[in-house]
């Protein structure tokens, strides 16, 4: 009898429903996902679904969810495995404002109502159940169904889980992705890439003082991957784009000359002819093997210029 008791006073009780897979060990940094249905152990009222919310609820272990019991839970399943917990009311007192996050998922911003102490003390949290649960706590029963195991070496993690190696690791590897892409006609799937490196990159710049050491050296990383974003965007026509990239590079590098060879092929597509003929001659007193290279650019933007003309004294003639 006493033995009995015992079990009944754990402060967490499992049945299984369906016993599933093989067991995985989770260690910190897997990605699990899970369907839940949350009822209160007294009269099996059920409080949420999240097949109702058509979505799985999703959890990366040792990243301090605010409720800790669903961490404990999932390490206790295999691979999908479906059982029931029996949680005493003590584990589970942030349940009733994870629920309201989880339900305001999808609404509109001003359609949720925050809750700051005096909302909450004067009106609540916005759903009499999630109310009632937070003034009046009671045991709770989840049922989940574990679906998906990824430990951390199985997924490309985001952003905001990477450590700062992790990061810089990520960036080698999306400019390795984007230049494979662009060698093969790729050119969207390219800049992408670029893209998201140059934005992990200047997340890590925030955390330096501007233009100290390991601010130049983030800098040295960011300059060739908005050179290489430029020039994909030089080919999409996106010629302002590219103009504002290769000036934000010849900020931190004034000399140099992809930047400023790509932001006069810019200038030239926008038809800035004076700014693009100063470029290109720029550039080419910083490398003198483009002499024939920009000799041509100059050409056309020479011939381009006559044409205008051209088409201009006719358009005045027609006006007379």
């Amino acid at each position: 009898m006493e033995h009995k008791k015992n079990v009944e006073n754990k402060p967490i009780r499992k049945e299984i429903i369906n016993p599933g897979n093989a067991y995985i060990e989770l260690t910190p940094g897997t990605r699990v996902k899970f369907h839940f249905q949350t009822r209160t152990a007294h009269d099996a009222r059920i409080v949420d679904d999240s097949r109702k919310m058509d979505k799985p609820m999703e959890l990366v272990l040792g990243k301090k969810f605010k409720l800790e019991v669903w961490e404990v839970i999932v390490q206790q399943m295999s691979l999908n495995e479906v059982a029931k917990f029996t949680v005493h009311k003590s584990l589970c007192p942030q349940y009733p404002f994870i629920s309201k996050t989880l339900r305001d998922i999808g609404k509109k911003p001003e359609e949720r109502r925050r809750c700051c102490g005096m909302t909450l003390q004067n009106e609540g949290i916005g759903y009499p159940d999630l109310d009632a649960l937070l003034q009046h706590p009671v045991d709770l029963e989840f049922i989940i169904e574990l679906i998906s195991i990824e430990l951390p070496e199985q997924y490309e993690k985001e952003r905001w889980q990477m450590s700062d190696d992790e990061k810089m690791l990520a960036t080698n590897t999306l400019r390795e992705r984007g230049n494979g892409f662009y060698k093969s006609n790729r050119y969207t799937d390219a800049e992408t890439c670029y893209r998201e490196a140059v934005g992990i990159v200047e997340q890590l710049m925030l955390k330096e003082k501007p233009h100290d050491g390991e601010w130049k050296e983030l800098a040295a990383v960011k300059t060739p991957l908005l050179l290489n974003y430029a020039q994909c965007r030089l080919i999409a026509g996106d010629f302002y784009a590219v103009i504002e990239h290769c000036n934000e590079v010849l900020n931190l590098d004034p000399r140099n000359v992809k930047a400023l060879f790509r932001r006069a092929k810019a200038h030239a597509g926008a038809w800035n002819p004076m700014q693009a003929r100063r470029d290109f001659i720029d550039a080419l007193a910083l490398d003198s093997s483009l002499k024939s290279t920009v000799a041509k650019e100059l050409k056309s933007i020479e011939e381009q210029q006559q044409a205008r003309n051209v088409q201009d004294r006719i358009h005045m003639q027609k006006l007379f």
